[in-house]
């Protein structure tokens, strides 16, 4: 049975569906400007959605045999399926992991603020537009000091991959 909220305690509920919508906008925004598959509307909407089903959990299964933990554990294992979407496989590379990853930690911090964990949640787009954006450049800067292309993931001083070992 779905508890009575009071209408202070539902506007509370669209502050964490808000919240969890604005944080995975933000970093969406970020990959959207670094011309991501996944990118605003695709972060927006899992930051969302883990939200939703976090606040779900907590406030419509309010059962002595209900375990709200239940639908955080599906929130996970269901980002997983969107994230192996994301990631191709192509000419011996594989490219969207990263973007796997983002959706992944995109959903945490929806559901850190269907929690109302804002904190949490917060701190978590922080650490990710780090990730992101500035590890990027260390990144880029690492591999033009060792003589390495953004594609290559050879280890300096080795050979060229022959053609037939890149098929």
């Amino acid at each position: 049975m779905t508890p009575e909220l009071s209408l202070a305690d539902q506007l509370d509920l669209v502050l964490r569906l808000t919240v969890g919508l604005v944080l995975g906008a933000i970093i969406g925004f970020e990959r959207e400007l670094n011309r991501q598959p996944a990118g605003f509307r695709t972060h927006s909407v899992v930051a969302l959605g883990a939200a939703i089903f976090t606040v779900v959990s907590a406030f419509a299964f309010t059962g002595p045999t209900s375990d709200p933990t239940r639908i955080a554990a599906q929130v996970v294992s269901g980002i997983g399926f969107i994230g192996a979407g994301t990631i191709i496989q192509a000419r011996g590379q594989v490219r969207g992991l990263t973007t796997a990853a983002s959706l992944w930690s995109v959903a945490g911090i929806g559901m850190a603020a269907g929690a109302a964990l804002y904190g949490v949640a917060v701190a978590g787009t922080v650490l990710m537009l780090v990730v992101l954006a500035i590890l990027d450049r260390v990144e880029r800067y690492a591999r033009r000091r060792m003589g390495l292309g953004l594609d290559d993931a050879r280890v300096p001083g080795e050979a060229p991959a022959t053609e037939e070992e890149t098929m």
